[in-house]
């Protein structure tokens, strides 16, 4: 290593999607990186933060994926850093909100290597907001749980089961591939008329959501393939959507389709 490089690295929230939604202190932080290492879900547009000489490396993975193992990320971290001087650890979301963040500036800062954490809009919240769905409203939710859909082990969280006897507004990151498991939690509460709605690709051009209830959201993503990337809302909030009211009227039923994709749209 250089005695002239400074290794730094900086943890970076991109937001839910949209690269509007970039904190401004998030792009002077790339507008400063020597290295850039991106996650999946981000937009590639904010990369043009970044000085033109940066180096860009995709360390991203899908949900279930096994390519670019998250030791494999930390490890890179640390050696772009020490070659080159200033990382910035660019994260979809808020790297502190099941970003694995903290994991990053554990192993970062075992190194001596100094570390800085720039918060992001989180989708738990974000992407709600762009379906119209306020996770908390006066007089109807009064708090809001955000839970992972998988953890470690590879099973739906226990959490959701204690969530799930309250009336707070439940949101689930990463847990398409455990709807089943979901309804099913909230059906054994007796809840099969509560409101779900599936939002995919949330706050981008690409946005669609599907929402119904409990009892019948399973027969409407039959046959409509990997919903990923996707946030479910659980709760009465979800028909105080002013882009849902439609839905809610009288019977639930499914949006129209968009031009482009089966998965029901209201955009």
């Amino acid at each position: 290593m250089s005695t002239s490089i400074k290794p730094k690295v900086t943890l970076v929230g991109a937001g839910p999607g949209d690269p509007e939604l970039i904190t401004l202190k998030a792009v002077l932080a790339l507008n400063k990186a020597d290295v850039v290492l991106y996650d999946a879900l981000i937009d590639k547009r904010l990369l043009k933060h970044a000085p033109d000489k940066a180096i860009k490396v995709f360390v991203g993975k899908r949900e279930g994926s096994s390519v670019n193992p998250q030791e494999e990320t930390n490890r890179l971290c640390v050696s772009y850093a020490l070659q080159h001087g200033h990382v910035v650890r660019l994260k979809g979301g808020d790297p502190f909100v099941f970003g694995r963040g903290a994991e990053e500036i554990d192993y970062i800062q075992a190194f001596g290597i100094t570390t800085e954490v720039v918060p992001g809009i989180s989708s738990s919240v974000a992407v709600p907001a762009a379906a119209g769905i306020p996770v908390t409203k006066r007089g109807i939710s009064e708090s809001f749980w955000v839970i992972t859909g998988t953890t470690s082990s590879g099973q739906l969280s226990n959490d959701l089961r204690i969530a799930a006897q309250s009336t707070a507004t439940v949101v689930v990151l990463m847990g398409t591939k455990k709807l089943a498991e979901i309804v099913d939690t909230y059906t054994k509460q007796g809840k099969s008329a509560l409101p779900i709605a599936i939002i995919r690709s949330g706050t981008t051009h690409e946005q669609q959501v599907l929402a119904g209830t409990i009892a019948d959201i399973l027969s409407k993503v039959d046959g409509l393939g990997d919903l990923a990337p996707a946030v479910i809302v659980i709760g009465e909030v979800v028909k105080e959507s002013y882009q849902l009211k439609e839905v809610y009227q009288e019977v639930v039923r499914v949006p129209l389709a968009s031009k482009d994709t089966t998965f029901p749209s209201i955009r």
